[in-house]
């Protein structure tokens, strides 16, 4: 995962700074914060006797969630940690108690409590979603060397003996927002399936929950549709990459680039991020962003092309003509998209969409007239309602970017406002579910820091404290619009992004602090608190061998 020589110097001059800091980590060290915590006097000793007992062993989801948990512990501390049934209704001396209980508050599924005492500890949930949650507290009060058992760890992680022991506590827990999301661009570069992977393995551990996958768009599809090879064939691959901002005069950098997910892979990552109960949630971009569809098929166009996969960024007027072979096109590739993935959202995406060949095309201007439609934005409308349509009918839900508010909203449509938060107030005034993610707060392809001294990135300026500064429900909104606030979503675009160490490094550890905004209760929420574990937190990275901006040797 090679990374820009300045960003490995900066990494190291930061860590040196924070190294005494970081002598005595904080037990409690949690991310996001619980809701309610209350510290406990000594701790519960790991041995050879330990087990993880279970509630109902023949409940196999329960098993399969304990087994996923307890691996990396038994790899690491060398214990063997069966898992065996409970020893009736009371809590079995030295275990460590899964229970799945009755379910008593369905307004929030994923809600648990956990109790460590010097005995052993319990974790009990409603539900499997609530169980995992608190398993990943109970892999945070563990000592962070558990992680080398997951990750690659960083050269030099400490190798001296560990005590394996829990400290006692008392925990109620459940999250403020039940949409918890990060887009990961793929059109722009393609990134290895493994390496999705370990971003599920990041979000899974901070408790976020939605994996947005962004893989369609002018420089690249990513996603294997077999009614339309050329998609891959073709559709996958640019023949270059505009070198860092040279667009004029243009500087290509002469390296092909591409890749995609075929459908066995795309199977196997959604059963993958399923265990550890995140949705994968597709984008396939309409009716902007579609060179790299054009490029496959010029016939859905309303020129007619020829098109080539774009090799720079930015918006191009290329976009997909409202004709009924388009629609039919479109239909088809969902279908086969939504047998793929089976969340509940599809991303139409919908922003950015030049409409000057929409102007000029006959074809276009026919349907507005045959429509009754006032202008191109209409009909832009027009265009997104009948793909809600097509959707709601196959039992899903459309989410697009805030620009479908555009000509009137579909009526079932999910937006995620991402030009600040007017659009999300706009459509959660109208009754519409709303999706956080403003670009001045959660755009993770913004600098971190002083440019001369951090890797490219696209502009813009978004520094942790302005990430954890972050509050999804505008104060303008009345109690019950607020409710249509579900959550929030940080974003990783990827334009300037071509490695999976950079996109760790821009991705870390601002995602931290988003998990605890969108988990965390609101008034609970401390800046210091939260660069305290932050700090506690460098090492169990370090076990990960992940990439990350340390912060800023000031902070407090």
């Amino acid at each position: 995962m090679a990374i820009a020589p300045r960003m490995v110097k900066l990494r190291w001059v930061v860590l040196g700074v924070l190294t005494a800091a970081c002598t005595a980590p904080e037990r409690y060290a949690i991310i996001p914060a619980p809701q309610y915590l209350e510290r406990k006097s000594g701790e519960f000793r790991l041995d050879r006797a330990t087990r993880i007992s279970l509630s109902d062993t023949g409940n196999a989801e329960l098993r399969e969630l304990a087994e996923l948990w307890v691996a990396p512990l038994r790899a690491a501390s060398g214990l063997p940690l069966p898992v065996s049934p409970e020893a009736g209704k009371d809590h079995t001396p030295g275990a460590i108690s899964i229970r799945l209980t009755a379910e008593s508050d369905s307004a929030n599924r994923e809600g648990y409590r956990l109790t460590v005492t010097k005995r052993g500890a319990i974790l009990s949930a409603p539900t499997s979603a609530g169980l995992f949650d608190g398993l990943q507290t109970l892999r945070q009060l563990l000592p962070p060397q558990l992680e080398r058992a997951t990750g690659t760890p960083t050269s030099g992680f400490a190798t001296s003996a560990v005590q394996w022991a829990i400290p006692a506590v008392e925990i109620q827990d459940a999250p403020r927002f039940a949409y918890r999301g990060i887009l990961i661009d793929v059109a722009r570069y393609y990134y290895p399936i493994d390496f999705i992977k370990s971003i599920i393995d990041l979000l899974a551990l901070y408790k976020l929950n939605t994996l947005h996958l962004h893989l369609t768009d002018d420089q690249g599809w990513r996603l294997e549709i077999r009614k339309y090879p050329r998609l891959t064939e073709i559709g996958a691959w640019r023949k270059e990459t505009i070198v860092d901002q040279h667009f004029d005069p243009y500087i290509g950098d002469g390296r092909p680039h591409g890749g995609f997910y075929t459908q066995e892979q795309i199977r196997d990552l959604v059963a993958y991020a399923a265990a550890r109960h995140i949705t994968i949630l597709p984008e396939i971009e309409m009716p902007g962003h579609a060179r790299a569809a054009l490029a496959s098929y010029a016939e859905l166009s309303c020129t007619g092309g020829p098109f080539e996969v774009s090799t720079k960024w930015g918006m191009h007027e290329d976009i997909f003509c409202p004709s009924e072979r388009t629609f039919a096109f479109l239909g088809d590739v969902l279908t086969e998209v939504m047998h793929l993935f089976p969340s509940r959202y599809i991303h139409i995406g919908g922003d950015e969409v030049p409409k000057t060949q929409w102007k000029e095309s006959s074809v276009a201007q026919e349907v507005i007239r045959r429509e009754g439609l006032a202008n191109e934005e209409e009909l832009q409308s027009y265009f997104i309602r009948r793909i809600e349509r097509f959707l709601v009918g196959h039992g899903r839900r459309l989410i697009g970017w805030d620009e479908i508010l555009e000509g009137g909203l579909a009526p079932e449509a999910t937006v995620m406002s991402w030009r600040g938060v007017a659009g999300g107030v706009e459509a959660a005034r109208q009754g519409h579910d709303v999706i956080m993610t403003p670009q001045n707060r959660t755009y993770f392809d913004y600098y971190q820091g002083d440019a001369a001294r951090e890797p490219l990135a696209i502009g813009g300026f978004l520094p942790l404290d302005s990430v954890y500064a972050f509050e999804p429900v505008p104060v303008e909104l009345t109690p019950e619009q607020a409710t249509h606030i579900i959550g929030g979503q940080g974003n990783v675009w990827t334009e300037y992004i071509p490695t999976p160490g950079h996109l760790e490094y821009m991705l870390l550890p601002r995602m931290l602090a988003l998990s605890e905004v969108l988990w965390s209760p609101k008034m609970t929420r401390s800046w210091r608190g939260f660069v305290a574990r932050l700090r506690v937190h460098f090492a169990r990275l370090d076990a990960l061998g992940v990439e990350y901006r340390p912060i800023d040797p000031a902070s407090h």
